[in-house]
């Protein structure tokens, strides 16, 4: 049976830490918000098992790799940087890339800048959108959603640490996790992800206490700072992916959302997808899947069914 392993990679100014399992063609990973290498568990084994060799690692910021204390050190180039210099560090010129959430634009910007490096990719959860000239990203949700929407919430720097401070880690880490609502998350102050801070959370039946318990340790000691200052660089990554207005990203890819995805169900998003604007965007567009029943953290509600979306894929090349 194949095991995890873990190991400190230095890379671009950072450690990162890197979970890893199998030999093969190397497939890269990369987790979202609040997530670590542990939200690929499921995929790490399973594509381990078919023939490749998963590399997951904490993104900056997150779990047992570095969070620089500046809140300007976390645009896409420091962390498509990061991705690079992982990638060179384990000897491979391309790699395999699966994506989730903020990973996932994270990813987006890496086969954007450096397609070189990139065989193919499976995005969850997050297309490529079209960069707005004529507005900022902040400024469009504002508009669209009001000073309540949580990215807007995440702005002020210290702002929404000390309500989650508040709420406690565990109770955050759970309502995050367990959000099935296909809309908008707000976070008005006091009333937590739309119901009381104190109102018990059922687990669903594929999040673990344990599975909690190893997210609340990583996060209570490294708080969720870095992770929200990936938010805190939405307008300055507008403005730094100028040169790029309207490319294209030409690489193969495989798009994979659950049907209950607040992503999914933003204003707009469900027409660009399936109506040409995403294929438009991104010419290699192969497939895209829409999973039945299915929320924000499909690889980890549906693994094995996610493992062979990714597997099918991935085994074309």
């Amino acid at each position: 049976m194949e095991t995890i392993k873990h190991r400190t990679v230095k890379v671009n100014g950072v450690n990162l830490h890197v979970a890893e399992s199998g030999e093969g063609p190397l497939v890269l990973l990369i987790h979202g918000f609040p997530e670590l290498w542990y939200t690929w568990r499921h995929q790490i084994l399973g594509l381990a098992a078919l023939g490749f060799r998963a590399v997951a690692p904490d993104l900056r910021g997150y779990g047992d790799s570095d969070a620089p204390a500046a809140a300007d050190a976390y645009t896409a180039l420091h962390v498509v940087g990061d991705l690079v210099g992982l990638l060179d560090a384990e000897g491979e010129e391309k790699a395999f890339v699966v994506a989730h959430d903020w990973g996932a634009l994270m990813a987006w910007y890496l086969c954007l800048l450096r397609p070189d490096r990139v065989k193919a990719m499976v995005s969850l959860s997050v297309p490529w959108m079209p960069r707005n000239p004529g507005m900022k990203p902040l400024d469009g949700y504002r508009a669209a959603y009001g000073d309540d929407y949580y990215m807007c919430r995440f702005q002020e720097p210290g702002e929404i640490e000390a309500q989650f401070a508040e709420m406690g880690t565990r109770r955050v880490l759970e309502g995050v996790l367990t959000y099935r609502i296909p809309g908008p998350l707000f976070l008005v102050k006091g009333k937590g992800f739309g119901h009381p801070v104190d109102d018990p959370v059922v687990l669903p039946s594929w999040l673990t206490q344990k599975d909690v318990d190893y997210y609340v340790d990583k996060f209570e000691k490294k708080g969720f700072t870095g992770g929200i200052n990936y938010y805190r660089n939405m307008n300055r990554n507008w403005e730094l992916m100028a040169p790029w207005d309207g490319a294209q990203v030409k690489v193969p890819v495989k798009f994979i959302v659950g049907e209950l995805d607040l992503v999914y169900h933003m204003p707009g998003v469900k027409d660009f997808i399936h109506k040409g604007g995403f294929k438009k965007m991104v010419p290699l567009l192969e497939e895209v899947v829409v999973m039945e029943g299915v929320a924000h953290f499909l690889n980890q509600e549906r693994p094995q069914d996610t493992t062979q979306h990714i597997y099918d894929f991935l085994s074309k090349f």
